[in-house]
Parts: structure tokens; C-alpha cells; sequence
């Protein structure tokens, strides 16, 4: 992308699909953003029916474009351009991401000052600048009960009612995380191979928690740098099937839950999401008497928890996909 060089330093790597607005912007984002280093841009298009790959094209013919045949999903996609990539770090953001002036060149330094760290993410803010989470901790059983019961939403700033979402962090605090959100890494690329890609059986949610897992595993930090921004529109890509992404999500949980822990801890998972969503049902529809302008959000939430009770009760206890993981 940088016509100053043919070697890039640093690939964008950017999963597409449908989203050709937030697309546009998020490219045009990064070369706005001020990168110091050569790079290059990589967008992986996963089948996109509304001309998301026309528009790069056209827009961007200085941008580098895979088109799979089908929807590989974010995992499969994202594996698929760091394959084609050159770059000493490899920097994945999502389609509906905006990258902010000096956000890159930040991140860099930080992983130049520390040879240790091997994935950074900044801090992440919505549309109308409000900060938004940015990392959290591994689940665990404690954490997804109190998140079941809803104990972390009611008392958002205590640790002994808090998930995993760490609700009670200060934003603004930078260093050494479990997991940084997926919609941003920047990581190193020695990391990288002795890591692995990500693992594809995460078709579109948990590749984080998962990825950060295997990183601490091999011994490489990841850190959060709030001094770093980024804006993340959120859910793009998922709006328009919220509860076809809703079953996703459980899917990729329980995926992850497989992947790490012994079978009597799946067991009292798997009861901890029934209980999750049983109390979303009883809640949601306590909400729904009272009025007309709550009806019809709580009505919806009803039926995703519903859709998902109905997964959870009739799922078969063997893997769900058998798609190559890393």
C-alpha cells in the first residue's frame, strides 16, 4: 500500500462480509491514520452479496483482495489473509472499525520497547466517543454464574459479583490483560508462528479468548494501551440475523469450554447457560408489561433466549464442526 517500498513492515489484515459502508470507511481510516512503517491491506471477502469486493476494487486498487467462494466465517478468513501477508506484524481490524490518527505507530512502539509482548490492543470507544470494554478475563464457572443471575449488570463495579467482562475495570488502566476483544490485535509475527492461526472451529465469536489463551500458554504477553484508540461500530455484520448470531455465540462458548476444560466442568457450564437464558426469558418477560415502548425490545429478547434454551436443550454432545483448527 505504501509506494515507498515493496516489503511491507506491517499487513491489515480485514474480514468482509456485507458491511461495504463500514469497509470503505475502515480502509480509508488506516491510510489516514498516519503509519509510520510500509504496509499493506489485505481484505478477505467472505462471499459479500452487497458489492463489498466491487467497491475495493474500485475504490481501492492499491488494496490487496481475496474472494472466498462462501463464508468461511472470521477465523477462516482472517488464517486465509495472514497466509498472504509479509509484514512483520500483522495488525487484524474489523470491517466496522475506524483506526484513529496515531493509533498503529502507538502500538508499535510499545511492542518495540518490550520484545515480550506478542499481542497489543488499543482502547476501543463507540460512535459517540463513549469508552467501551476492551479486554477481559478468561471465564470461569464463578464468573458465568454471577453472569447468569445478572449479578455483574447490578453491581457493575464490584469484583465479587463480577464476570469475566470485568465490568469494573478502569478503562483507562493500561498493561498485561487476559484477553484483548477481537475488533483490533496488533501482533508480533514471531508470535504469530509460534502460536498458530486461529482456530477455525470459532466461526465467528470466541477466536478471541481462545487466541489470548494459546498466547499466555506459549509464554507471550498481551497488553492492553489505552493511550491507543480506535471506534468500533459494533455488530455490522450481525444485525441483520441477531438470532442466527445469538446460536453462534453458544456455539463458539461451548467450543472453547471443550477445548479447556474436563468434562465435569462442560457439564456445569452447559447448566449455567440453560439458567442464563431461563432468567432472561422470566425477566425480559416481566419487562414486556410495562408498556408498548418496551414490548417489542423485550418481546425480541424473549424469543433470541427462547432460540437459544432450544439449542442448548437439544444439542447433540459430540463437536459441532470439523472444520481444520489451529
Amino acid at each position: 500500500m505504501n509506494p515507498e517500498s515493496h516489503t511491507p513492515e506491517l499487513s491489515f489484515i480485514i474480514a468482509s462480509w456485507n458491511t461495504a459502508a463500514y469497509l470503505a470507511q475502515c480502509i480509508a481510516s488506516i491510510v489516514a491514520s498516519g503509519v509510520s512503517r510500509p504496509f499493506e491491506i489485505i481484505v478477505v471477502d467472505n462471499a459479500s452479496s452487497d458489492g463489498s469486493p466491487e467497491m475495493v476494487e474500485q475504490r481501492f486498487p492499491g488494496v490487496s483482495l481475496i474472494r472466498n467462494g462462501g463464508n468461511a466465517g472470521f477465523a477462516g478468513a482472517i488464517n486465509r489473509g495472514i497466509s498472504k501477508s509479509g509484514g512483520s506484524y500483522v495488525c487484524i481490524v474489523n470491517s466496522d472499525v475506524v483506526v484513529q490518527k496515531g493509533c498503529v505507530d502507538a502500538l508499535l512502539c510499545i511492542m518495540e520497547k518490550n520484545p515480550g509482548v506478542g499481542m497489543a490492543g488499543p482502547q476501543i470507544i463507540g460512535p459517540d466517543g463513549e469508552v467501551r470494554r476492551s479486554c477481559m478475563k478468561f471465564p470461569t464457572l464463578y464468573g458465568v454464574f454471577m453472569r447468569a443471575l445478572g449479578l455483574d449488570a447490578l453491581f457493575p463495579k464490584s469484583k465479587v459479583f463480577g464476570s469475566h467482562l470485568m465490568l469494573y475495570r478502569n478503562p483507562e488502566s493500561s498493561g498485561t490483560v487476559e484477553v484483548i476483544n477481537g475488533c483490533f490485535w496488533l501482533v508480533r509475527r514471531t508470535a504469530l508462528e509460534a502460536v498458530g492461526l486461529l482456530d477455525e472451529h470459532f466461526f465467528f465469536y470466541g477466536e478471541d479468548i481462545d487466541w489470548c489463551q494459546r498466547f499466555r500458554r506459549a509464554q507471550w504477553d498481551v497488553v492492553f494501551y489505552p493511550e491507543a484508540r480506535a471506534m468500533h461500530y459494533g455488530g455490522a455484520s450481525t444485525a441483520s440475523a441477531p438470532v442466527r448470531f445469538a446460536i453462534e455465540q453458544l456455539r463458539a462458548d461451548l467450543h472453547y469450554w471443550r477445548k479447556y476444560h474436563a468434562t465435569a466442568s462442560r457439564v456445569l457450564y452447559r447448566a449455567l447457560l440453560v439458567l442464563h437464558h431461563s432468567v432472561r426469558i422470566i425477566g425480559h418477560g416481566a419487562a414486556m408489561l410495562g408498556g408498548p415502548g418496551k414490548r417489542e425490545t423485550s418481546l425480541f429478547k424473549v424469543r433470541r433466549s427462547a432460540a437459544c434454551l432450544f439449542f442448548l436443550m437439544h444439542l447433540p454432545c459430540k463437536p459441532l464442526r470439523s472444520k481444520a483448527a489451529s
